[in-house]
């Protein structure tokens, strides 16, 4: 997810934000509106840690919220791709479920 989508996705994010910083407030949260500068100025400010920690930390969490995107978007295919299959196949039960339907 780069920043643009986090950005624009900032009201469903700012609750990980938060769990991820906890000293932010939600006032902080809601002046942010995303931006990546002012997020990492929030850290610094209530962290007080310096800029290259606090850019670092922004980087580390939205590397992991990637992953999570990515792992989400994984399990919707997958289901996507099981729900398909019962659509083409029909659902595969009782004796001799795992046999291959024959033509």
């Amino acid at each position: 997810m780069n920043w643009e989508q986090v950005e624009g996705q900032w009201d469903k994010v700012k609750g990980n934000v938060k769990g991820q910083w906890a000293k932010l407030t939600e006032d902080d949260l809601g002046k942010l509106g995303g931006k990546k500068d002012e997020l990492v100025g929030a850290i610094q400010q209530r962290y007080g840690v310096l800029k290259e920690e606090a850019e670092k930390q922004v980087h580390e969490w939205a590397a992991k919220l990637d992953q999570k995107v990515h792992a989400a978007t994984d399990k919707a295919v997958k289901e996507g791709d099981k729900a398909q299959d019962k659509i083409e196949n029909g659902p595969r039960t009782g004796v001799g479920s795992n046999l291959p339907k024959s033509s």
